[in-house]
């Protein structure tokens, strides 16, 4: 069979791949994008889109609901009505219209061929898909990764969703049950325990999204179970049966055996790349033990000239650093830069309400650092903002090298918390000494204006 030759394949459209793939185009290079599923990736279909319509839904049944606080409504609250289906398919048209534009974007590419179905090597910088061969001298993976399934015993004996199938969900839960007490896990626990559905969270961990200091585990937790969520940590031995009216999972406490009856059961336990189905030992692509590509700070792989972006790679499962891959290979490529994956600290935020806003290393890896550190700590309740609207729940914390009075991280817990994160960002990425934010005058009343009052009273950690 004789490959069809192109300068540039593309495989994946998440947030990396079209991007690419259009300025691949762009430069004149004639670029191959290939699609297993659906345009987007997971942000658009089953990620970041379609999960914060869900949660800005869930967050006026919340408001509705809480309204008497406010003088609004009778005291005893207004009645809410929630149409799982009018709510899904407002979700619904949100990801259509995300994934049509891009649709057109491609289609309007000069130089780009999107090509349908899997993509798999057949030999270095080959791939075949159906039944084409394409050839390329450079290659760019971007096929993302899926949900972990665990091997409970019982599982497979009863029906479960994930991150992906509970997208399809157009019915109200009696109740949820969701196994996993992380990021996905608890923004999901949210949005049902608001539509109104009985919600429990079974963790095996001693406590909930373990990356994060313990008092920020802690609050979440409080923030969580002060909206009706049942929160179960230190659970193992779980197993599943079918049982009349939906699904019995049982699992062991040091305390004893604990067991509950759900409608529903989500399963949010990890994701696992696809790396599987590429075949890539056949273009001497190396993975790590979890399956995950292996690549250089340039995203480059073992291959020459075959680089692997987003979640695929392990160095980040966020759209924000699937993009910023992007930002790295084509600077690298078409500007001559020197950009470095290492370069780009942690960030990320959990988008429960209040969000959680994370940038650079935690309280407990900065005792770990060896480094003289600062910490500064403020409650939310010290933000006019915050009083104004009612919404004090949540702390701002942040950390500072002692010798360098460069800011090492911070955590902020609170109300507009994923916004005012971005502060912090910009003052690291600008490498930025603290007293930049310390001195700074901020607009009232907002909550970003609290950053300096944050930075008046630093203490050794």
């Amino acid at each position: 069979m004789t490959a069809e030759h192109f300068d540039a394949i593309v495989i994946g459209t998440g947030q990396a791949g079209p991007s690419l793939a259009a300025r691949l185009a762009a430069a004149g290079m004639k670029t191959a994008v290939i699609e297993r599923e659906h345009l987007g990736g997971t942000c658009v279909n089953d990620g970041c889109t379609p999960t914060k319509t869900l949660v800005a839904s869930a967050r006026v049944a919340h408001v509705v609901r809480t309204a008497s606080a406010f003088g609004i409504g009778p005291e005893s609250g207004l009645a809410v009505t929630v149409d799982m289906q009018k709510i899904k398919a407002r979700k619904d048209a949100v990801v259509k219209a995300s994934v049509d534009g891009l649709a057109k974007w491609l289609s309007e590419t000069e130089n780009l061929t999107l090509i349908w179905g899997e993509a798999r090597f057949v030999a270095p910088h080959v791939v075949r898909v159906g039944t084409r061969e394409l050839s390329a001298p450079k290659i760019f993976i971007n096929a993302g990764c899926r949900p972990s399934v665990p091997d409970f015993p019982g599982l497979h004996d009863v029906p479960f969703l994930t991150n992906t199938s509970i997208m399809a969900l157009d019915v109200l839960p009696r109740h949820l049950a969701i196994i996993g007490g992380s990021y996905i896990g608890l923004e999901f626990a949210q949005i049902y325990r608001r539509f109104g559905a009985e919600v429990t969270v079974i963790e095996g961990s001693e406590r909930v999204i373990r990356r994060e200091d313990a008092e920020f585990s802690e609050s979440i937790r409080a923030i969580l179970e002060a909206e009706g969520v049942r929160i179960i940590t230190s659970a193992c031995d779980i197993h599943l049966a079918r049982a009349p009216d939906g699904i019995e999972l049982g699992y062991r406490l040091e305390q004893g055996a604990g067991q509950l009856n759900a409608s529903h059961l989500l399963l949010a336990v990890g994701r696992r790349p696809n790396t599987e189905a590429l075949d890539l030992p056949l273009a001497d692509i190396k993975t790590d033990a979890r399956g995950f590509i292996v690549v250089n700070d340039r995203l480059e792989t073992s291959a020459p000239g075959v680089f692997a972006l987003g979640d695929i790679n392990g160095r980040g499962a966020f759209t924000h650093t699937s993009y910023n891959d992007y930002e790295i290979v084509a600077s690298n490529l078409f500007e001559g830069a020197k950009r470095r994956v290492s370069d780009r600290p942690v960030a990320y935020a959990l988008f429960i309400d209040p969000p959680l806003g994370r940038v650079g290393i935690t309280e407990d890896e900065a005792r770990k650092s060896g480094k003289a550190v600062l910490i500064g700590r403020m409650p939310m309740t010290r933000s006019g903002r915050a009083s104004e609207r009612g919404e004090t729940l949540g702390m701002m914390k942040i950390l500072i090298d002692a010798a360098t009075q460069q800011i090492l991280g911070a955590s902020f817990l609170g109300i507009e918390a994923d916004e005012v994160i971005h502060v912090v960002m910009m003052a690291m990425a600008a490498r930025a000494p603290y007293l930049t934010l310390k001195t700074m005058m901020g607009i009232h009343p907002t909550v970003a204006e609290m950053l300096p009052t944050l930075l008046q009273d630093m203490k050794p950690l």
